[in-house]
């Protein structure tokens, strides 16, 4: 049996329960706590069957490790991960797909707030290499707030490998680069397109560069050389979401 993994936060385990209900197995909440968007997710388990504990602050704060669990914590069976495989189901599913690449985001705060942007701005999956970049743990599910549910988040073996399989299937590839000359401002982003955003600090590796169709940067009016991935990240998906809306 696979091992069981823990989520916590009220966002992240409500998108579970009503996602994927028959995953959770546990539940454990902070007795005492009564307000009603707390009592509304232990309805929602009680509908579904999920065995509940009440348990003081101290052993939720135990077993999330530091974490904000917000007072609530559930042991879930864990979810297929989609690879390269899954692309050609999720392309599928829309004319005019949106991607989000992620080339080496490391940080599971980071990839747990693009996976919140990528949901409220419509991204079909968002892509990321299997190694040298942060995977679906407990924290990246707290701060997507329910994203982790809603987004596929699909772990390639070869990021350049899937960029190219990309642009087969007609997908044009915008990356963002300090060096870039264009201006995100200045760029179509209408039609078919992956956004590739670059790891902390060091932007995107060689390979991922050469094989983005087109270059874009960001304009910087003030002393700091470039912004967190996260954020830049929701500068770019709704410059897209603007130009799709035709604004």
């Amino acid at each position: 049996m696979s091992q069981l993994e823990s989520v916590f936060g009220i966002h992240a385990v409500r998108a579970i329960l009503d996602a994927a209900p028959l995953r959770v197995v546990e539940l454990w909440c902070l007795k005492g706590r009564d307000d009603d968007a707390f009592q509304a997710m232990v309805g929602l388990a009680r509908q579904h069957g999920v065995s509940i504990q009440f348990v003081p602050r101290r052993t939720l704060d135990d077993r999330a490790k530091g974490e904000n669990h917000q007072g609530v914590l559930a042991r879930i069976k864990p979810a297929k991960i989609a690879n390269e495989a899954d692309l050609d189901a999720i392309l599928a599913t829309n004319d005019q797909p949106l991607l989000l690449l992620l080339d080496g985001v490391t940080d599971p705060h980071n990839l747990g707030a693009c996976l919140r942007t990528a949901d409220a701005a419509g991204v079909d999956a968002v892509i990321v290499p299997k190694d040298k970049s942060a995977s679906l743990n407990p924290t990246v599910r707290k701060v997507a707030c329910g994203a982790a549910e809603t987004v596929p988040l699909v772990q390639v073996t070869n990021l350049a490998r899937t960029m190219r399989f990309l642009q087969e299937q007609g997908i044009w590839l915008v990356g963002t680069a300090g060096e870039a000359e264009q201006s995100l401002f200045d760029c179509k982003l209408r039609g078919p397109m992956g956004l590739v955003m670059g790891a902390e600090g060091k932007g995107m590796r060689r390979l991922t560069r050469e094989n983005c169709d087109e270059l874009v940067k960001l304009p910087m009016a003030g002393a700091v050389s470039s912004l967190n991935v996260s954020v830049a990240t929701g500068i770019c998906l709704y410059e897209v979401v603007r130009q799709r809306l035709g604004a």
